[in-house]
């Protein structure tokens, strides 16, 4: 037995507007919109991410997570070129020691992304 994959779902109460921040500005493609049941797929290249309206889950006031979702890239500097003017930054692109360059933005609901690629850290030095 081996795990396959790893698909956050995501919640929201605004289904359409979140489709279209990760799918205008962050280049995904919808592979699934269901309005009725307040569901979505989407996915670029090997990521995945599920959106949902949640209906029979505790109270849900507004998204929340304590971490943030994680993607690697091949080309993160790339990447922060194509965001960076039209996203909530988080933190910029920068060179961490554990080996990591890197930057995160907020999505629409306030989910904090991070996009990183591995670097030499002893290049660093």
């Amino acid at each position: 037995m081996k795990l396959l994959g790893l698909a956050p779902m995501l919640w929201t109460k605004h289904l359409n507007l979140t489709v279209g921040f990760y799918t205008n500005i962050l280049k995904f493609k919808c592979d699934e919109l269901n309005e009725e049941i307040g569901w979505a797929s989407l996915s670029r290249d090997n990521v995945q991410v599920m959106l949902a309206v949640p209906k029979q889950h505790p109270e849900f006031k507004q998204p929340q997570m304590t971490g943030s979702i994680y993607i690697h890239t091949d080309d993160v500097d790339k990447l922060w070129k194509e965001l960076k003017d039209s996203v909530e930054i988080v933190y910029p692109l920068d060179n961490f020691e554990y080996g990591m360059r890197e930057f995160a933005i907020s999505d629409n609901n306030g989910y904090t992304v991070q996009f990183g690629q591995e670097i030499d850290i002893n290049k660093l030095k």
